[in-house]
This record gives structure tokens, sequence and C-alpha cells, in this order.
């Protein structure tokens, strides 16, 4: 999470967004600082901020999911960075989110590493059940929203309705290794229903489409109501739990 009081703007850093090199620009160029650890949430944030701070700008980035899952795979495959082999907890995040993430991200970087499994082998072992991230507490909220997307001009906007002034093109950071830029490419006819299924719900919410190539892509009632019965425990964890213990 990064703070500028310079501009009075607040940057969250949701994970696999471009978060890395908004955070690393607005450090080297805007005045940013380091405030809570990088993978904080806007609740968290809350717990620690004064009146004034409270008020300041607030932006974040998204991502479409069938691009991210892509990503994820590809930095288990390649161990981006150690960040997967070396375990490291940031002193300001609390065990029990340290814990309850590790053993998440741990079982799906020994099944990448140690099974070599292919991308639609890890999406059918791990995403079963309706996706979301924390994008969907409080980022609808939010003064600006930049999608990975449309990186360059949307941090550019987001500057601008802060009251700053883009000083250079946003550099590419943290770039995933070995993976190909047309990431539905990796989405076989095989794995294509269970990522409609899955995605569905999470598109609609932040207004993403499926390729028309796959077919008809309305979402049903029955995948609606479960994506609510899932992700509703996951808001009351990413709210209340995640960091508090």
């Amino acid at each position: 999470m990064i703070i500028s009081h310079k501009y009075k703007l607040l940057f969250i850093e949701l994970p696999l967004t471009g978060s890395t090199a908004i955070s690393r620009e607005l450090r080297e160029n805007y005045g940013g600082e380091n405030v809570l650890f990088k993978h904080a949430t806007y609740e968290d944030f809350l717990r620690i901020a004064d009146p004034r701070e409270r008020q300041y700008f607030v932006f974040s980035s998204i991502r479409n999911p069938l691009d991210k899952a892509v990503s994820y795979y590809f930095k288990y495959k390649t161990d981006h960075n150690h960040q997967f082999s070396e375990q490291r907890r940031h002193k300001s995040k609390k065990a029990f989110a340290f814990i309850a993430e590790q053993y998440s991200r741990n079982a799906r970087y020994s099944f990448v590493s140690e099974g070599r499994a292919t991308f639609p082998e890890f999406f059918k072992t791990f995403y079963r059940y309706p996706y979301s991230d924390w994008s969907v507490v409080s980022h609808k909220k939010f003064d600006d929203i930049i999608r990975f997307e449309n990186l360059q001009d949307d941090f550019r906007r987001s500057l601008e309705r802060a009251g700053a002034s883009m000083v250079r093109p946003l550099p590419i950071r943290n770039k995933t290794a070995d993976k190909d830029d047309d990431f539905l490419s990796y989405y076989t006819p095989e794995i294509v229903p269970l990522a409609k299924k899955v995605f569905g719900p999470y598109m609609k919410f932040w207004g993403y489409e499926f390729p028309q190539a796959w077919g008809e892509n309305r979402l049903s009632l029955t995948a609606q109501i479960e994506y609510q019965i899932f992700t509703y425990p996951k808001i009351v964890y990413w709210k209340y739990l995640r960091n508090r213990f």
C-alpha cells in the first residue's frame, strides 16, 4: 500500500494487477511512501488512518480473472522472485493471514512445480468454485479504478484526478516469466465451460466479457446464488479477520 501526503492519495495494491509497477512509480516520482504491507486492504488502512488521511484520493487496479489465473500459474511454475520457495512475512502482516494464505500458495506451488502440471490441469484442480478476490469488498467505493488491460491510460487518468501530472509512461515491472501475452490460448475447449462457471459472476461484477467464440455466456440464477454463497464468507474474512490476529 502506498500513500502520498504530497498529493493526498492512497494506492491499494491488489495482487497481479500491475500494482508493483504503480507502487514503485508512486514512490519514485510522486512522493509515495510504503504504509502497512504490500497487499494490505483498505480496511486495514482505515484502522490506522487519521481523519485527514481518510479523505485522501483512493485508487487501485483490477485485472481480467482469465488473464490473472494464467499469470498465477506461471508465477508458481517459475517460482517468481523465489516468493513461493522462500516464505517471507512482512512484520505488519498478522500470523493468521500469513498462515492461511501460505497454505493455499504452497499447495498450488507444489502441484505445479513438482508435478509439472499443465495449465488446464492446474485450473481444473484449483478453480472449481465461484471466483472472487478482495476487490469485491471496497473497490467500487474508491475514487478510481485502473484496469490492467488499459494500464498506461488509466494510470494517467488516476493521477490527474488526484491532482498530479504524469511524469513519464509507467515502466513495466515484475513481468511474469514464460507467459504468452495471449492468455486465452491457454484455455482449452475442455476447461472453457468450467472457466465460464467459475469466473462468470466476478466478470459480470466488473464488466468483463468472455470471448464471443466461447458461445452463450448468459449467467444463470444458480451461478449467481452459488457466487453469493461462496463469496460472503470470504468478504467476512477479508474485511474483519484477515489482518486482525
